[in-house]
């Protein structure tokens, strides 16, 4: 962890678990977030960035990190962080130490700076953790089943619901199984009192809670198939054949060298997600370096992206200065905030332009101009520029600001995020450009109240 608690013992094994940052210091320009305002037609310019949330986005899922409230007055954290990430996850801030240190007195400060910036930069919040056996405040370990039960599903009752709209995902139950052979449950306060239908009544009370929300259930050494991976998959298969509220499954994927990424990894992510749940890589770091490290976080992403339902990556930090794991420099990039080669085989392996791979010099950019304007609404037009040489096809990304939608397109062949507010936007028979040529696509955005304009992601030759 972070300049907090430091991180709790797992048990014997290698796989290691928690908290870091990432980094990133030179990065092409800013996406071009332009248009909008005036009448008329507007005209602004921008070149698409590749970074790591924008090279996400053009494969339909979402690129974030673990983020510490005390670390955002930072300027070169707070700056790496808008740059290169779409999603946020609290470090430490919405544990329970942390929002309910006395019994029904709530603290949501930092996290709520937490959650007001990402919302700020138009990120996604995953909420971490509802029901942990770490990180309780002392009065929880001391009530009985009765008083235990109540105080549980109080505690994921007040806190999903004043993050209400606001949050993703929740890991509403976090690490219940042993390490080892056995499968069995971890002893906690809730296992040992409330047995192990605790789970069940705590995803059923976060339903209740916020019935929008993604619940997910969230744990470490489960990234291949194992006694305690094997012990998840039939606990959610059970959930699902009996209607139990369950939306996803987060692997936190803490690697080293004792416990490198297993060559099953791609096919366990595949085995749950064929139960009918989003499967997400949680809290992704790679102790190493160079090379070794960077084929490792390569091969993760290959595994999300060859998982229809992986529906995104977090890496458990921003900058190696501040990761539960620093002396073994897991993320991706250094104290310095300069992207390190791992940096690069990530935006390779997403398809982006940034990691090297084979291909030459096809590569294109995007402009963005806003061609018509009314009250409730506005036409954008997106046009794709082929770089030095002719490519064959392009994939560019747009992001509305919700309540914004985009209501029609043309031009183009569009698919969507989860969420409704990206758009992968791909060649509908204008893929084909000769060097330094370009086509366009448009769409009509319905503003629902808010005008911001659209903010272009990256733009993928091929």
């Amino acid at each position: 962890m972070t300049a907090s608690p430091p991180p709790v013992d797992r048990g014997p094994a290698p796989p290691l678990r928690r908290r870091s940052r990432a980094r990133r210091a030179l990065v092409l320009a800013t996406a071009g977030l332009l248009a909008a305002g005036g009448v008329g037609a507007l005209s602004d310019t921008a070149h698409a960035a590749t970074t790591l949330g924008s090279a996400a986005a053009a494969q339909g899922r979402y690129f974030g990190t673990a983020v510490a409230a005390g670390h955002l007055g930072e300027s070169a954290y707070a700056a790496t962080l808008d740059r290169e990430f779409t999603s946020v996850t609290p470090e430490n801030e919405m544990k329970w130490d942390a929002v309910e240190p006395n019994r029904n007195s709530f603290s949501f400060g930092q996290a709520d700076q937490i959650v007001g910036h990402a919302q700020s930069k138009g990120m996604k919040i995953r909420g971490h953790t509802l029901v942990w056996h770490s990180q309780l405040p002392g009065w929880v370990s001391g009530l009985g089943a009765s008083d235990l039960r109540s105080a549980m599903n109080n505690h994921i009752t007040q806190v999903m619901q004043h993050y209400k709209g606001k949050i993703h995902s929740w890991d509403v139950v976090n690490e219940a199984f042993q390490d080892g052979s056995s499968g069995a449950r971890r002893s906690s306060p809730f296992q040992d009192r409330l047995g192990n239908g605790f789970i069940e009544e705590a995803f059923r009370t976060a339903r209740t809670a916020d019935p929008a929300a993604k619940l997910c259930y969230n744990d470490y050494n489960t990234d291949g198939v194992n006694a305690k991976s094997n012990a998840v998959y039939n606990m959610v298969k059970d959930f699902k054949s009996r209607g139990v509220p369950i939306d996803c499954v987060g692997f936190q994927s803490h690697f080293n060298s004792a416990s490198p990424v297993p060559s099953d990894y791609r096919a366990n992510l595949q085995r749950f997600a064929d139960l009918g749940v989003d499967v997400q890589i949680t809290e992704l770091d790679i102790e190493g370096s160079g090379s070794s490290q960077a084929t490792s976080y390569g091969n993760v992403v290959k595994a999300c992206l060859g998982v229809s339902r992986c529906t995104g990556i977090t890496v458990w930090g921003i900058t190696d200065k501040y990761s539960w794991r620093s002396s073994g420099t897991p993320l991706l990039f250094d104290g310095n905030y300069a992207a390190k080669p791992a940096y690069d085989a990530v935006i390779s392996a997403l398809g982006g332009t940034g990691g090297g791979g084979g291909g030459g010099s096809a590569t294109c950019s995007v402009s963005y101009t806003t061609t018509a304007q009314w009250n409730g609404g506005f036409n954008g037009q997106v046009t794709v520029t082929a770089g030095s040489t002719a490519i064959t096809g392009w994939t560019a990304t747009v992001t509305v600001t919700p309540p914004q939608k985009v209501s029609a397109t043309w031009n183009g062949s569009p698919t969507w995020d989860s969420s409704g507010n990206v758009m992968t936007m791909r060649p509908n028979g204008n893929g084909s450009l000769a060097a330094g040529a370009s086509t366009s696509f448009g769409f009509t955005v319905m503003t629902n109240g808010n005008t911001s304009p659209p903010l272009l992601g990256s733009c993928t030759a091929s």
